[in-house]
Protein backbone atom coordinates (compact mmCIF):
# COMPACT_ATOMS: atom_id res chain seq x y z
CA UNK A 1 0.00 0.00 0.00
CA UNK A 2 1.15 3.69 -0.54
CA UNK A 3 -0.11 6.72 0.89
CA UNK A 4 -2.18 9.80 -0.35
CA UNK A 5 0.84 12.57 0.60
CA UNK A 6 -1.09 16.19 0.36
CA UNK A 7 -4.16 17.62 0.59
CA UNK A 8 -7.66 16.92 1.88
CA UNK A 9 -7.07 12.93 1.60
CA UNK A 10 -3.81 12.95 2.93
CA UNK A 11 -2.85 9.52 4.55
CA UNK A 12 -5.27 7.57 2.65
CA UNK A 13 -4.02 4.81 2.21
CA UNK A 14 -4.00 2.97 -2.44
CA UNK A 15 -3.66 -0.32 -3.32
CA UNK A 16 -1.14 -1.27 -5.00
CA UNK A 17 -1.25 -4.11 -8.15
CA UNK A 18 0.89 -7.43 -7.20
CA UNK A 19 2.26 -7.14 -10.44
CA UNK A 20 3.23 -5.12 -13.74
CA UNK A 21 2.99 -1.60 -11.56
CA UNK A 22 6.28 0.36 -10.51
CA UNK A 23 4.57 3.20 -8.08
CA UNK A 24 5.79 6.73 -8.04
CA UNK A 25 7.13 6.58 -4.60
CA UNK A 26 6.14 9.50 -1.80
CA UNK A 27 8.98 11.05 -2.54
CA UNK A 28 8.88 11.38 -5.99
CA UNK A 29 5.06 12.69 -5.56
CA UNK A 30 6.02 15.22 -3.20
CA UNK A 31 8.56 16.48 -5.64
CA UNK A 32 6.10 16.50 -8.69
CA UNK A 33 3.36 18.28 -7.02
CA UNK A 34 5.76 20.90 -5.18
CA UNK A 35 7.04 21.91 -8.31
CA UNK A 36 3.64 21.92 -10.48
CA UNK A 37 2.68 24.13 -7.20
CA UNK A 38 5.85 26.46 -7.64
CA UNK A 39 5.36 26.85 -10.96
CA UNK A 40 2.00 27.81 -10.84
CA UNK A 41 2.55 30.34 -8.26
CA UNK A 42 5.05 32.30 -9.86
CA UNK A 43 3.12 32.16 -12.98
CA UNK A 44 -0.58 33.48 -10.35
CA UNK A 45 -2.18 30.30 -11.99
CA UNK A 46 -4.79 28.36 -10.30
CA UNK A 47 -3.66 24.60 -10.62
CA UNK A 48 -6.56 23.00 -9.24
CA UNK A 49 -9.77 24.99 -9.33
CA UNK A 50 -12.05 23.84 -12.25
CA UNK A 51 -8.76 22.25 -13.82
CA UNK A 52 -8.26 18.38 -14.39
CA UNK A 53 -5.16 16.11 -14.75
CA UNK A 54 -4.64 12.87 -17.12
CA UNK A 55 -2.80 9.78 -15.75
CA UNK A 56 -1.70 7.69 -18.50
CA UNK A 57 -0.39 4.20 -17.81
CA UNK A 58 -2.42 4.97 -14.42
CA UNK A 59 -1.31 1.69 -12.35
CA UNK A 60 -2.77 2.65 -9.10
CA UNK A 61 -3.47 5.84 -10.27
CA UNK A 62 -1.47 7.69 -7.25
CA UNK A 63 -0.05 10.45 -9.39
CA UNK A 64 -4.12 11.27 -10.46
CA UNK A 65 -5.51 11.20 -7.21
CA UNK A 66 -3.26 12.99 -5.21
CA UNK A 67 -4.25 15.54 -8.03
CA UNK A 68 -7.78 15.22 -6.93
CA UNK A 69 -6.64 15.13 -3.27
CA UNK A 70 -5.04 18.55 -3.63
CA UNK A 71 -7.84 20.28 -5.25
CA UNK A 72 -8.35 19.08 -8.69
CA UNK A 73 -11.64 19.02 -10.58
CA UNK A 74 -11.44 15.76 -11.64
CA UNK A 75 -8.68 13.44 -13.18
CA UNK A 76 -9.06 11.05 -16.25
CA UNK A 77 -6.99 8.09 -16.20
CA UNK A 78 -5.89 5.45 -18.61
CA UNK A 79 -4.88 1.72 -17.95
CA UNK A 80 -4.87 -1.10 -20.38
CA UNK A 81 -4.31 -4.24 -17.94
CA UNK A 82 -7.58 -5.61 -17.07
CA UNK A 83 -6.03 -6.96 -13.25
CA UNK A 84 -4.66 -3.32 -12.96
CA UNK A 85 -7.95 -1.89 -13.40
CA UNK A 86 -9.10 -3.65 -10.55
CA UNK A 87 -7.35 -1.91 -8.16
CA UNK A 88 -7.60 1.05 -9.83
CA UNK A 89 -11.19 1.38 -9.54
CA UNK A 90 -11.24 1.06 -6.17
CA UNK A 91 -8.69 3.79 -5.58
CA UNK A 92 -10.99 6.20 -7.57
CA UNK A 93 -13.62 5.04 -5.21
CA UNK A 94 -12.11 4.94 -2.42
CA UNK A 95 -10.74 8.97 -3.06
CA UNK A 96 -12.81 10.56 -5.79
CA UNK A 97 -16.76 11.49 -5.65
CA UNK A 98 -18.28 9.69 -8.79
CA UNK A 99 -18.18 12.68 -10.80
CA UNK A 100 -14.24 13.50 -10.11
CA UNK A 101 -12.88 10.45 -12.05
CA UNK A 102 -13.41 8.70 -15.24
CA UNK A 103 -11.27 5.26 -16.45
CA UNK A 104 -10.23 4.18 -20.00
CA UNK A 105 -9.61 0.89 -20.57
CA UNK A 106 -7.17 1.99 -23.35
CA UNK A 107 -3.50 2.04 -24.72
CA UNK A 108 -2.14 5.13 -23.53
CA UNK A 109 0.60 4.76 -26.64
CA UNK A 110 -2.42 5.27 -28.95
CA UNK A 111 -4.42 8.70 -30.00
CA UNK A 112 -6.20 9.52 -27.17
CA UNK A 113 -9.96 10.38 -28.66
CA UNK A 114 -11.91 12.00 -25.20
CA UNK A 115 -13.52 15.75 -24.93
CA UNK A 116 -11.70 16.60 -21.87
CA UNK A 117 -14.70 18.66 -19.65
CA UNK A 118 -11.81 20.52 -18.19
CA UNK A 119 -8.71 22.37 -18.87
CA UNK A 120 -5.90 20.44 -18.27
CA UNK A 121 -3.13 21.58 -15.79
CA UNK A 122 -1.13 18.57 -15.78
CA UNK A 123 -0.64 14.74 -17.88
CA UNK A 124 1.42 12.21 -16.22
CA UNK A 125 3.59 10.03 -18.35
CA UNK A 126 4.50 7.44 -16.47
CA UNK A 127 5.17 3.97 -18.12
CA UNK A 128 6.80 0.85 -17.51
CA UNK A 129 10.43 1.61 -18.04
CA UNK A 130 11.51 -0.59 -20.87
CA UNK A 131 8.85 1.13 -22.74
CA UNK A 132 9.98 4.20 -24.73
CA UNK A 133 6.41 5.96 -26.12
CA UNK A 134 7.70 9.53 -25.44
CA UNK A 135 8.12 10.99 -29.12
CA UNK A 136 5.24 9.62 -30.36
CA UNK A 137 3.10 9.99 -27.92
CA UNK A 138 4.39 13.72 -27.31
CA UNK A 139 3.39 14.44 -30.31
CA UNK A 140 0.36 12.88 -30.73
CA UNK A 141 -1.11 15.01 -27.52
CA UNK A 142 0.44 17.56 -29.19
CA UNK A 143 -1.32 17.34 -32.50
CA UNK A 144 -4.57 16.93 -30.90
CA UNK A 145 -4.39 19.73 -28.91
CA UNK A 146 -4.77 17.93 -25.32
CA UNK A 147 -1.46 19.92 -24.33
CA UNK A 148 -2.93 23.46 -23.98
CA UNK A 149 -0.89 26.78 -23.28
CA UNK A 150 -1.17 26.25 -19.55
CA UNK A 151 -0.52 22.46 -19.60
CA UNK A 152 2.14 21.21 -17.56
CA UNK A 153 3.32 17.73 -19.15
CA UNK A 154 5.35 15.43 -16.16
CA UNK A 155 7.62 12.34 -17.73
CA UNK A 156 8.66 9.88 -15.22
CA UNK A 157 11.43 7.08 -16.99
CA UNK A 158 14.38 5.57 -16.18
CA UNK A 159 17.43 7.55 -16.05
CA UNK A 160 19.35 6.01 -18.67
CA UNK A 161 16.44 6.56 -21.23
CA UNK A 162 16.78 8.91 -23.60
CA UNK A 163 14.51 10.85 -26.41
CA UNK A 164 14.72 13.61 -28.30
CA UNK A 165 12.44 16.49 -27.51
CA UNK A 166 9.03 17.02 -29.74
CA UNK A 167 9.25 20.15 -31.79
CA UNK A 168 6.73 21.93 -29.75
CA UNK A 169 7.90 21.68 -26.26
CA UNK A 170 10.48 22.96 -23.83
CA UNK A 171 11.67 21.79 -20.40
CA UNK A 172 10.69 23.80 -17.71
CA UNK A 173 12.52 21.17 -14.98
CA UNK A 174 14.36 18.17 -14.99
CA UNK A 175 15.32 16.05 -11.84
CA UNK A 176 17.08 12.63 -11.20
CA UNK A 177 16.38 10.29 -8.25
CA UNK A 178 18.04 7.14 -8.23
CA UNK A 179 17.18 5.16 -10.86
CA UNK A 180 14.50 8.10 -12.25
CA UNK A 181 14.44 10.87 -14.49
CA UNK A 182 11.50 13.09 -14.21
CA UNK A 183 11.06 16.05 -17.07
CA UNK A 184 8.52 18.79 -16.83
CA UNK A 185 7.71 19.81 -19.83
CA UNK A 186 5.82 22.67 -21.45
CA UNK A 187 4.19 24.04 -24.80
CA UNK A 188 6.38 26.76 -26.45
Amino acid sequence: MINIIGGKYKRAKLEVPIQNVRPTSAIKREAIFSILESYALKNSYNLYEDKCFIDLFAGSGSLGLEAISRGSAFSYFFEINNKVLNTLTVNCKKICKENQFRIYQQDSTQAIDVNFDYPISGIFIDPPYKLNPFNNLLKKLLDNNIIQKNTITIVETNNKTSFELVNGLSILNERVYGKTKILFLKKN
